[in-house]
């Protein structure tokens, strides 16, 4: 699979580091309960078809990227620069 990464271009898969949905995951409160915390961590959708994710290019320029992405086909419909992304 190859991304382009709008700094860099396209570059093949393995420059990069998947980090998840690109979705705004409320994180529990530290003393939430281990039922929450359960939630947050194992329990995901997860989609056939087109998502929006998180990766990482790792081995290049250090910029997160949002990957807009068919999980069936990999086919990659377009890449976008993250904004208000932590590590």
């Amino acid at each position: 699979m190859r991304i382009t990464c709008p700094l860099c271009g396209e570059r093949d898969r393995r420059e990069f580091y998947y980090r998840g949905a690109a979705v705004d995951l409320a994180r529990p409160e530290p003393d939430a309960g281990e039922a929450a915390w359960d939630e947050f961590v194992y329990l995901r959708d997860n989609p056939a078809g087109m998502t929006r994710e998180l990766w990482y290019h790792e081995g290049g320029c250090g910029a997160w990227i949002v990957v807009t992405r068919d999980t069936v086909t990999h086919e990659i419909s377009g890449t976008d620069m993250a904004s208000g992304v932590s590590a």
